[in-house]
């Protein structure tokens, strides 16, 4: 099943109305983009599920012995500059950012980007659009972010200001500057 966009750009919905739009409709997945369009995403099959969870877990582990920031699953939405409402397969942000939220905003749907995102592409998504929303974290202050891509057996590594990096699998990914002595093996999908 491959997802539905809906163009809103008419009917100026609000980060309220799209909120209560979220709550209202809490077995959908929804994503609004920077133009204007409500993207309604089907759930993911076995595969990408697992694949999701490792990558996640793997993320929350080394977190959890840095103490250094905040996880987030899927199911999290961020509200970005740019006014799109994104939700990545797995992120990561500073632990001070996060505190810089009020209680308000940590409860509802953050409004910042996190410091690293990685997103999984599943055999139902088109790349292209994938690719259009790292690019989207990137221009909101992503300082990391991983597109893994078991379909080309890569990944897409993306950065502040510096090209698109491509690693064919297997690989070690590393976390660089923004999570220290994080690395993460992947194998071939």
């Amino acid at each position: 099943m491959t997802k539905i966009s809906l163009d809103i750009k008419s009917t100026n919905l609000t980060d309220e109305q799209f909120f209560k739009l979220c709550r209202a409709n809490e077995t959908w997945k929804l994503e609004k983009t920077a133009k204007g369009e409500l993207i309604v995403m089907s759930p993911v099959g076995g595969v990408s599920g697992y694949r999701e969870a490792d990558l996640i877990g793997a993320l929350w582990s080394w977190n959890r012995q840095t103490n250094r920031g905040i996880v987030f699953s899927s199911s999290t939405i961020f509200r970005l500059p740019n006014g799109a409402a994104r939700s990545p397969d797995a992120a990561w942000l500073e632990l001070s950012r996060w505190n810089s939220l009020t209680q308000e905003q940590q409860d509802r749907f953050p409004p910042i980007c996190p410091d690293f995102v990685i997103e999984l592409r599943s055999r139902t998504d088109d790349l292209e659009s994938i690719q259009e929303k790292m690019q989207e974290y990137l221009e909101s202050g992503l300082r990391l972010g991983w597109l893994v891509n078991p379909q080309q057996q890569q990944v897409e590594i993306y950065r502040q200001n510096q090209d698109v990096e491509i690693v064919t699998l297997p690989g070690v990914l590393a976390g660089e500057a923004v999570l220290p002595r994080f690395e993460l093996e992947l194998p071939l999908f």
